[in-house]
């Protein structure tokens, strides 16, 4: 009984249904009494009043209308049951292998669509964890992804045909799907041995064929959602082919994004090449639209500030009344940010962007043992509230380290602490 009430939550838009429901019941009720002449209504009337009378001993009000109120009691659990059945049946038909209950299905639904409207910008492993987490606080969430990755599969399938790389993209449409296991493992599978196909991976190969049957990379990922059932959107920062270079601090330059981390040098700046490129409409719409715009967890400067350098892209970041959240990396990269702090890798980004990038910066608080990350070249990231507080930023601590990985955040605990800041600044939708 509990379990049918839940039809009955806020949120859940069934209400007005099953008083409309409710309505044609007693009309249909009240035309078939009319239609017989009230015969056989009027026959359980006395029915139930020589019921009353045999129990009582004496006609009573107050007892028929109790009858009369479980009666309607009997009949709306009815109602409620066979709509609940009448569903369940032309959802069997449509989506045959969901096993969770109908309810519940709907009710998260319903709770996922109100959620607040998210835009994340980045790319590489560290955006797709920030992905899997916020997908179950809020169906309203937009990814905008960089374009300049050329290493692997996607350097390849760059050079080749002539698309941009789909490596980042394919990674976060994975994340943000709600599929099978066995769909996740297919576009995630990638070939092996000697063959021309070696080395990449079935997703990036499926988004290159979805490119040529629709012509155009957008709406091949909008029909790759459809196929992976993704809540949200995945939009590619921009749909022409760039080139990132990094100039360094003893003034060399060094091309292309997989080259950065492999020269080992202190970064100045990074630069993309041709300089203008123009955006995606849908990334500037959706940084416009968003109640909370976060930048990373990802390589500082070659997952973040691709994005950041497409013409319109920043601008709209600063003039965005959104809460800007800036999600720092656990450990340094290394060859990228050695030694930075927490400070540091927020001062980079506003270096290329201007201020007014960022509101708020999330760091990690949990102590990480020197045995996870000793001879790998990284190194724990160190927090310098003061300097970043300086440069006009709130810093707000929180366990966000994975208990499974080395050096990265746990999509749950990364998911809780963001929600956390945007309702907290109220932001987000009830």
């Amino acid at each position: 009984m509990f379990h049918l009430l839940k039809w009955l939550y806020p949120g859940m838009k069934m209400k007005r249904w099953l008083a409309l429901f409710a309505v044609g019941v007693m009309l249909f009720s009240f035309g078939g009494a009319l239609a017989i002449n009230y015969e056989y209504l009027g026959r359980a009337e006395e029915e139930i009043f020589m019921l009353v009378w045999r129990i009582v001993g004496s006609y009573n009000y107050a007892a028929t209308t109790v009858i009369g109120v479980i009666i309607v009691i009997i009949g709306a659990c009815i109602m409620l049951y066979a709509t609940r059945s009448l569903i369940r049946s032309i959802i069997a038909v449509l989506i045959p292998d969901r096993s969770e209950s109908l309810v519940d299905m709907i009710y998260q639904e319903r709770k996922l669509g109100r959620g607040p409207t998210v835009t994340v910008i980045g790319g590489g492993h560290g955006l797709s964890v920030l992905l899997r987490g916020i997908k179950t606080a809020t169906n309203n969430v937009s990814a905008v992804v960089t374009v300049a990755d050329d290493g692997g599969s996607s350097g390849r399938l760059r050079e080749e045909l002539g698309i941009i790389p789909p490596g980042d993209l394919r990674n976060c449409l994975v994340a943000l799907a709600d599929t099978e296991p066995l769909m996740e493992k297919l576009f995630q599978h990638r070939f092996s041995g000697d063959s021309t196909l070696a080395g990449h991976s079935f997703g990036n190969l499926f988004i290159a064929a979805m490119n040529e049957v629709t012509g155009d990379m957008e709406t091949a990922l909008k029909e790759s959602s459809k196929v992976l059932a993704v809540r949200g959107r995945v939009i590619p920062a921009s749909k022409e082919h760039v080139r990132l270079d990094a100039v360094m601090t003893d003034g060399t330059v060094v091309e292309g994004e997989s080259q950065i981390p492999e020269a080992h040098k202190k970064i100045r700046r990074v630069r993309l090449f041709p300089e203008r490129v123009q955006a995606v409409p849908a990334a500037i719409e959706a940084i416009e639209s968003a109640d909370a715009i976060i930048l990373g967890p990802g390589s500082l400067y070659t997952s973040i500030m691709p994005n950041l350098l497409v013409d319109g892209v920043a601008d709209a970041l600063k003039k965005s009344k959104a809460i800007k959240i800036y999600i720092c990396n656990v450990l340094t990269q290394p060859g990228e940010t050695d030694n930075y702090t927490a400070a540091q890798h927020a001062k980079a980004i506003l270096d290329h962007t201007g201020h007014g990038a960022i509101d708020y910066v999330l760091v990690n608080s949990t102590a990480i043992p020197e045995s996870m990350w000793r001879g790998t070249g990284a190194t724990p990231v160190r927090i310098d509230e003061d300097k970043v507080n300086a440069l006009g930023m709130g810093l707000i601590k929180a366990d966000l380290m994975s208990e499974t990985q080395i050096g990265r955040h746990d999509p749950d605990k990364l998911c809780a602490a963001v929600m956390k800041i945007i309702y907290s600044m109220g932001t987000g939708k009830d």
